[in-house]
């Protein structure tokens, strides 16, 4: 089993590659292969074939899954692309946290 260090729904920048710098929100994880799909970057065109009667075919634009490595999770406190560390908070429970300095913000 593969660990991730973003999960669905965060938010996160692009840090590598030729949509280096964009950001956007995790739809889908797939922690086997260690990749991830963000809304709104890695955009490919897929070509359809009409699969019922009367159905159009075409090009769709569809994101792409790109390696978790090229992603770095954003601080919701001070918005900034940070590494994630884990603490355990007053509740007992495990939980991620933001590494830059001064900030240390608990992710949800």
């Amino acid at each position: 089993m593969n660990k991730v260090h973003v999960k669905t729904g965060d938010t996160v920048v692009v840090i590598n590659g030729k949509n280096r710098g964009a950001r956007g929100k995790v739809l889908q994880v797939s922690p086997s292969e260690g990749k991830v799909i963000v809304e709104g970057v890695n955009i490919v065109t897929k070509h359809v074939k009409p699969r019922k009667m009367g159905q159009q075919g075409g090009l769709l634009k569809a994101e792409s899954a790109l390696y978790a490595d090229k992603v770095q999770l954003v601080c919701p406190k001070c918005g900034q692309p940070t590494r994630v560390g884990h603490k355990v908070n007053a509740k007992g429970k495990k939980v991620r946290v933001c590494k830059k300095d001064g900030c240390h913000a608990e992710f949800e």
